[in-house]
């Protein structure tokens, strides 16, 4: 049923035009450099440190690794994240 649903969310996106990360729930990440990288429609931080951000998202993890974090902003579904970015990482809950 899940398959299904996903199924016709995309058909109905492409359909109507409409963006992905609205119609699908999905993340909007925005990258500047190495230096700053701003997410929206998260679920909420599941780890911070110095070197390593782990966000909960609908379907999965996003973990973003480097150093010299440091959160400049932070609303319920919005991040501004400040440090040197090294690696970014969808994780997929239906990979595990």
């Amino acid at each position: 049923m899940k398959k299904v649903r996903q199924q016709l969310t995309t058909w109905m996106t492409k359909q109507m035009q409409l963006p992905a990360d609205v119609m699908m729930d999905l993340p909007r990440i925005t990258m500047i450099g190495q230096l700053h990288i701003y997410i929206e429609n998260h679920r909420g931080v599941l780890r911070f440190s110095n070197q390593e951000l782990r966000l909960l998202l609908k379907n999965g993890h996003l973990l973003i690794k480097g150093d010299h974090f440091v959160i400049k902003t932070i609303l319920p579904e919005e991040l501004l994240l400040e440090g040197r970015i090294d690696q970014v990482l969808y994780i997929d809950d239906t990979d595990t």
